[in-house]
């Protein structure tokens, strides 16, 4: 299959009908033991992670690639790369040798010529920095209006201070198990569930990690590139936050 055919089948667009994944698309998910588990272990997001792993040798472009890359980890994979960005950020913007660190310190197969070649494509003004927030809305799979908008909503509901961040306590308090698939199957309890879902948001393990609402979009541009119906995805989402 040539770069140009495996493009358009690999379907962003989340207002198109003709995106869902197949099953033979789905590649050995033996290759793919080394992620950590995702918050839904539902189907849709199993297929992403591996039409992801696929697609990625069949691209030329490093900002596709890096895209595929973190969508292979599923929808903690943006998420991941921003936070690991954001530890060397302390003014918004990141210089080449702390782009080029970040992404060996991910782990994610880009080459060094890759990373020059994005890091040139983001340096606009040829200042020898790029602006990361800018830099992630561009990994980012877009969404549609309506789902950034429910995605915004649920994310207001638990910021409860208004100050833009939430805890993994606030996430805790509001987040509800009755609709994810494996407690309603009986193949996990509450508490697993629960504890699946939060340490994708803990930071690490690090107890009261602090989420912006730019890493909350990270999180749900994974899981809403899963899911080709935009009703669904509403429904997911308020049924998770009780909106």
């Amino acid at each position: 299959m040539s770069s140009a055919s495996m493009a358009a089948c690999f379907n962003y667009d989340t207002k198109s009908k003709g995106n869902k994944l197949d099953a033979k698309d789905i590649m050995d998910p033996a290759s793919l033991a080394w992620h950590r588990p995702q918050s839904a272990t539902s189907r849709e997001e199993e297929e992403l992670i591996q039409k992801s792993s696929r697609a990625v040798s069949h691209t030329t472009d490093p900002l596709e690639k890096l895209r595929l890359l973190c969508l292979s980890r599923g929808a903690t994979g943006i998420l991941g790369l921003g936070r690991v960005f954001r530890r060397m950020d302390d003014d918004g913007k990141l210089n080449k040798e702390e782009f080029i660190n970040g992404l060996k310190e991910t782990g994610l197969e880009i080459t060094h010529d890759e990373a020059e070649e994005l890091f040139k494509r983001f340096d606009i003004d040829h200042s020898g920095s790029i602006n990361l927030d800018e830099f992630i809305r561009q990994i980012r799979p877009p969404m549609s209006d309506s789902r950034r908008a429910i995605v915004e909503q649920a994310f207001k509901k638990l910021d409860r201070t208004g100050d833009g961040l939430i805890t993994v306590d606030d996430i805790r308090g509001v987040y509800s198990m009755e609709a994810h698939p494996r407690y309603m199957s009986g193949e996990e309890t509450a508490d697993v569930v629960m504890t699946r879902f939060l340490a994708n948001f803990d930071g690490e393990g690090t107890t009261g990690a602090k989420v912006t609402l730019e890493e909350f979009m990270n999180y749900y541009s994974g899981i809403s590139v899963s899911i080709d119906n935009d009703c669904y995805f509403d429904l997911m989402m308020r049924q998770s936050y009780k909106l």
